[in-house]
C-alpha cells in the first residue's frame, strides 16, 4: 500500500526523452531523415507504390468485361417473359413469327403485338419463355404448320469467337501481367524480392530550413555532450583532424534506461553539426524473408554515403545486434544475423564509411554482439543516466518553453522531489500539468497542478471507492505506521505526502523521497526502508489485532530489499561477501549450492524478522503520535509534508 519502499534505482539522464519529432519518414524506406540538402538527385517527387493502382485496373477490367459479355447475351430489346402456356396461345393462334431456343429458354417474336397477360393497356412483341422438362406436347409440328421460323442458336456461338477467345486467356493474361509488374518494380528496387519489399523508390528531399534539434534542446546531461562533442567538432571541420592522422571514432554506442533522451541527443548530434540525419528503429530491417534486412542496411548506408558527412542513427539496436551462437540463432543464416553482419560489414569491412557516423542506442548493452563493440565499430559507449537535481530542474526549464507558468511555480522544488525521473518522465509531468489547467479552464499552469500531477504520475489516479468505515479506520493506521517510521527514523527519507483516497490499486499511499539523489546506500539506510515498508503491517497488528492482506506490497518490496543485501550485496556475516543471487536466472546456474541459497534464505527472514520487531516496538513507544496521524487521515484523507509531521507533534527537521 506504500510506494516508498522500492528498492534503489540506478538514476539515468534527462534529455527530453526519446523523441523523434521533426524528422521524415520515407513510405518505403524503414528510416526517417532530416536536413537533407536541396539538390539531391533530379528533384522529382518520390515514386510511390502503384500496387494499389494496378490492382483497381485489373479488377476494373475484369468487371466491364464481365457486363459487356452479360449484357450482348441479355440485350433482348425490350423481351417480355411469359409463361409458357401464352406461349403456346399464341402458336394455336399462329401468331408466332420467328423462335430460337438455346436448351429449355425459347425466345421469339409474334406477328402481331398482343396483350400482357395481366395487363390489358400494354402489349409485347419480342417474348421469351421456359419450356417444362415434363411437356411432351409436339410444339415443333405446331410451330411448323403455324409457318413460323424456327432456329437454335448454341451459346458459343451467340458471343462470338473473339469474346470466347477473351474469356478463355483472360485469367492467363491477368497473372502474366502480375508477374511482369513485379519484375519491374523488383528490378527498380534493386533486384530479388528483398529489394522488392525494402523499397528502392527515390527520397525525397527535405526542405534544409525546417527546425533541427540541437544541444540548445537538451539540458542535464553536460558529461554526455562533452563526450560527443568530438564527433560534432570532426563532422564540422574533418581536415583538422586529418591533419594529425587522426580519425573520428566510427560508431558510438549510447547506453541508459529509457526515456533518457538517447535518441534526442543522436538529434541533437546531427543538428549541432548541420549534416543530414538517418534513423531507423533495428526492428524494421527484420523481415520474415532472408536478405531484405540486409538489403535495407546496404541501402540506408548508401544513401548516407551520397550526402556524406552524415550520421546514422539505428535505435534499440539489441534487436538485431544480440551476441551471435546463443539459443535464438537457429543457424547461421537466420535474418538477424545476415543483418547484423552486414552492419558489421558496412562499419568497417571492404567498403569505407568515410564521414558517416553510426550512432546507436540501448538499454541492454550486455547482450550485444562483442564484434560490435570492438574499436573500429562502435569506438565509444557512452552511459546516458537519469538527471540529477540541477539537471533535472534544467530538463524542466526547456519543457517549460511555450507554457504559461503562473508566479507561484517552483521549478527546483519540483526538481528536488522528482528524484529518478527521466527526461520523459519530466516531459510528461509538465503536460499532465497542462493538461489540467486547460480542463479547468485556467490560463497558466500553478504549483497546485504540478504536484497534481507529480500525485497522479507517482501514485496513480485516485478512484470513487467509498470504504466502510472500518476499512477507512484501518487504513489510516496502516498509512499511519508508514509515515510515523518514516518519521522517527534516523537518516530516513522525508514523508512528503500520506493519504488514504484509493489510487490504482492501493487503498492508501505514503509517499517518501531524499532530500538530495542518492547514489549509495548503506546497511542502516537499508534497514530503515525495510523497518519503514513493514510499519503497515505492525501498526494494524498493534492496534486492531489483525493482518490484512494489504500488507502484500509492502512485503513484497520488504523481501526483495533483503534479498539483495544478503544474496547480492554482502550484507550478511552468515553469507559473507559473495554474490549468490544473479539479477537473472537461476542462482544454481551460476555456481550456488543448495546449502548456500539456504543459508540466504534463513539470512533474509531472519533479518525481516529483526525489522518487524522494530516496527513494532517503535510503534508502540509511539503509539500517541500514531493515533493522532490516524485521526487526521481520518478527518482530512490527505496530509502533505506539513500537515503530517505537525499531526505527529514532530518538528521538520528533527528525528528522535
Amino acid at each position: 500500500m506504500s510506494e516508498k519502499d522500492q528498492p534503489p534505482q540506478e538514476k539515468s539522464t534527462p534529455d527530453q526523452g526519446d523523441r523523434d519529432n521533426g524528422s521524415q519518414r520515407h513510405p518505403h524506406k524503414p528510416w526517417r531523415t532530416e536536413g537533407l540538402p536541396t539538390a539531391q538527385g533530379n528533384g522529382d517527387k518520390p515514386r510511390r507504390p502503384r500496387w494499389w493502382r494496378w490492382a483497381a485496373w485489373i479488377v476494373g477490367g475484369y468487371l466491364v468485361l464481365f457486363l459487356i459479355t452479360t449484357m450482348q447475351d441479355q440485350m433482348s430489346g425490350g423481351e417480355q417473359t411469359v409463361a409458357y402456356t401464352d406461349f403456346t396461345a399464341q402458336v394455336q393462334k399462329q401468331n408466332v413469327a420467328e423462335v430460337f431456343s438455346r436448351g429449355d429458354t425459347i425466345e421469339g417474336r409474334l406477328k402481331a403485338a398482343a396483350p400482357i397477360p395481366g395487363k390489358t393497356d400494354s402489349t409485347y412483341t419480342k417474348f421469351t419463355t421456359e419450356r417444362p422438362t415434363f411437356a411432351n406436347d409436339d410444339l415443333f409440328g405446331a410451330l411448323q404448320k403455324s409457318g413460323a421460323t424456327v432456329r437454335a442458336t448454341p451459346v458459343v456461338q451467340q458471343r462470338g469467337v473473339l469474346w470466347n477467345l477473351l474469356i478463355s486467356l483472360g485469367p492467363f493474361i491477368l497473372i502474366a501481367a502480375f508477374y511482369f509488374w513485379l519484375f519491374r518494380r523488383s528490378r527498380a528496387a534493386g533486384g530479388g524480392l528483398g529489394g522488392l519489399l525494402g523499397g528502392g523508390q527515390q527520397k525525397k528531399p527535405i526542405d534544409p530550413t525546417s527546425v533541427r534539434v540541437t544541444f540548445a534542446d537538451v539540458a542535464g546531461i553536460d558529461e554526455v555532450e562533452a563526450e560527443i562533442t568530438e564527433v560534432v567538432d570532426y563532422l564540422k571541420d574533418p581536415d583538422k583532424y586529418r591533419r594529425l592522422g587522426a580519425r573520428a571514432p566510427k560508431g558510438v554506442l549510447l547506453e541508459g534506461a529509457p526515456g533518457t533522451g538517447k535518441t534526442l541527443l543522436a538529434r541533437a548530434t546531427a543538428g549541432e553539426a548541420g549534416v543530414p540525419f538517418f534513423s531507423a528503429s533495428a526492428s524494421e530491417f527484420i523481415e520474415m524473408i532472408v536478405g531484405v534486412g540486409a538489403s535495407r542496411v546496404r541501402e540506408l548506408f548508401g544513401e548516407a554515403r551520397k550526402v556524406a558527412p552524415a550520421i546514422i542513427f539505428i535505435d534499440e539496436i539489441d534487436t538485431i545486434g544480440r551476441a551471435r551462437g546463443g539459443a535464438r540463432s537457429i543457424s547461421g543464416h537466420d535474418e538477424g544475423e545476415q543483418t547484423l553482419n552486414q552492419i558489421l560489414t558496412e562499419m568497417d569491412g571492404f567498403t569505407g564509411t568515410e564521414g558517416v557516423v553510426t550512432l546507436a542506442a540501448t538499454n541492454r548493452a550486455d547482450v550485444l554482439d562483442t564484434a560490435l563493440l570492438r574499436p573500429g565499430r562502435f569506438d565509444r559507449t557512452i552511459t546516458v543516466h537519469a538527471p540529477d537535481q540541477k539537471g533535472r530542474e534544467a530538463i524542466l526549464e526547456v519543457h517549460a518553453r511555450g507554457k504559461p507558468l503562473g508566479p507561484d511555480v517552483d521549478l527546483r522544488a519540483m526538481a528536488r522531489s522528482t528524484p529518478g525521473m527521466t527526461g520523459a518522465d519530466l516531459a510528461n509531468l509538465l503536460n499532465e500539468a497542462a493538461l489540467a489547467a486547460a480542463r479547468q479552464g485556467q490560463s497558466e499552469i500553478d504549483q497546485r497542478d504540478l504536484t497534481d500531477a507529480l500525485e497522479k504520475i507517482q501514485l496513480g489516479t485516485a478512484r470513487n471507492v467509498v470504504m466502510p468505515e472500518e476499512e477507512r479506520r484501518r487504513t489510516a493506521y496502516h498509512e499511519g505506521g508508514h509515515a510515523l517510521l518514516g518519521m522517527i527514523q534516523v537518516g530516513a527519507d522525508p514523508v512528503r505526502k500520506v493519504s488514504i483516497i484509493p489510487r490504482g490499486r492501493a487503498l492508501g499511499v505514503t509517499l517518501s523521497t531524499p532530500e538530495m539523489d542518492r547514489y549509495g546506500y548503506d546497511t542502516e539506510y537499508l534497514r530503515g526502508r525495510i523497518i519503514g515498508a513493514l510499519g503497515g503491517m505492525a501498526a494494524e497488528q498493534e492496534v486492531l489485532g489483525v493482518v490484512t492482506t494489504g500488507a502484500e506490497s509492502d512485503l513484497e518490496s520488504a523481501t526483495r530489499i533483503a534479498r539483495s543485501m544478503v544474496g547480492r550485496w554482502g550484507m550478511s556475516e552468515a553469507v559473507g561477501p559473495v554474490s549468490v543471487l544473479p539479477s537473472e536466472g537461476d542462482p544454481r546456474m551460476a555456481g550456488a549450492s543448495d546449502e548456500l541459497l539456504n543459508t540466504v534464505d534463513e539470512e533474509v527472514r531472519r533479518l525481516i524478522d529483526q525489522c518487524y520487531q522494530e516496527a513494532r516496538r517503535l510503534l508502540r513507544e509511539n503509539r500517541t503520535r500514531l493515533d493522532s496521524i490516524a485521526e487526521q487521515l481520518l478527518k482530512h484523507e490527505t496530509l502533505d509534508e506539513a500537515d503530517a509531521y505537525a499531526a505527529a507533534g514532530i518538528p521538520h527537521d528533527a528525528r528522535t
